[in-house]
């Protein structure tokens, strides 16, 4: 069995890193190697790979890809090296985040444009023309909508908006997403959903960026969502400034974690199997500075947390029974932000 992956690493380039890169991963040791340049890009702060490992993608989180905003650019996976294929406008600034749909298309979110756009891959993995552009900003004029993360969820676009406090819910007919029949899942004005999860049973798992929360839905007997629980994802013996990042459920559904921007640590939460709602079992400290991204690696025995402000990437062993972590090591890297596996 091997025990070797390609981890891949979007970063921020405005400091001294060039753009994405990649790195060996052990699932046996633990160990982080054989760093080298992928791609030289534009800030590539979010990466995607494509379920069948051919292609992988990257948003620029720029303002001034074309006269419209950023970028996404597509590259095919060859022997784990990345060739450039083409990219294209996202229609918004700083888009900060890119999803597929595994049959043929791609949603990047763009946060200073407060839309998305909804891009056809042509068969090489290529992005087409014409994208369809979603605008959350004539949703809601009293708010300023900041797109943050877009996801594909069956025949169904889900897209979180920290600006309107809302995931928004689009239905795909004749190609082209409109609103669903429940066309907004909200939150408590403020909390700023910045990232969600949707689990085997479809729980919806959003963590909220500005009030440091989880919020919990699940379908009633008419099929909407409504929400079950919102819960901190700081310790209670916190006292300062934190914000929330990501969000991942384990393999098995049995644990989901949170990154605390401020607090600086991954948070743990056991999943009750029935009920799907969550129950804190612990904090662990990033060794680090802003955590954005982090991945829990093929093997699901480790977690390794992008520290974008310390300049760093921390590893973390995972008890698999109990879902604590453990400090292991740590890599230099400047700037990282995203933590993708090629596995």
């Amino acid at each position: 069995m091997d025990t070797t992956h390609s981890l891949f690493v979007g970063t921020y380039t405005n400091g001294a890193s060039e753009g994405i890169y990649k790195f060996t991963f052990d699932t046996s040791t633990g160990e982080l190697t054989n760093r080298e340049l992928a791609a030289k890009l534009n800030n590539p702060s979010y990466l995607k790979i494509s379920s069948d490992k051919k292609n992988l993608y990257a948003v620029q989180e720029t303002a001034d890809f074309d006269s419209l905003g950023g970028g996404v650019t597509a590259f095919q996976l060859e022997g784990g090296k990345l060739k450039l294929l083409n990219s294209a406008g996202t229609a918004g600034t700083h888009p900060c985040h890119v999803s597929l749909s595994g049959d043929g298309k791609l949603v990047a979110s763009n946060y200073g444009g407060g839309n998305v756009s909804i891009h056809r891959l042509n068969p090489d993995g290529a992005l087409g023309e014409n994208p369809q552009v979603i605008d959350h900003k004539v949703l809601d004029t009293s708010k300023t909508s900041h797109a943050h993360m877009a996801q594909f969820v069956g025949d169904k676009l889900f897209v979180a908006d920290l600006g309107l406090d809302a995931v928004k819910q689009y239905q795909e007919k004749n190609g082209k997403y409109t609103p669903a029949a429940q066309p907004s899942l909200d939150v408590i004005q403020g909390a700023g959903p910045r990232h969600f999860t949707v689990s085997a049973s479809g729980k919806l798992y959003v963590i909220n960026e500005l009030n440091s929360t989880l919020s919990v839905f699940e379908k009633n007997a008419s099929g909407e969502y409504e929400e079950i629980q919102t819960i901190s994802t700081l310790d209670p013996d916190f006292e300062g400034k934190s914000y929330c990042a990501d969000i991942h459920l384990s393999s098995d559904g049995k644990f989901l974690y949170g990154s605390n921007r401020g607090e600086n640590n991954i948070v743990t939460f056991s999943v009750d199997e029935t009920s799907g709602k969550v129950t804190p079992v612990g904090w662990e400290s990033v060794r680090g500075d802003w955590p954005r991204n982090f991945s829990l690696d093929p093997s699901g025995k480790f977690l390794l947390v992008a520290n974008q402000r310390s300049h760093n990437i921390t590893i973390f062993s995972r008890d698999q029974n109990a879902g604590t972590l453990e400090f292991l090591s740590e890599v230099q890297m400047d700037s990282p932000v995203c933590l993708e596996f090629l596995d």
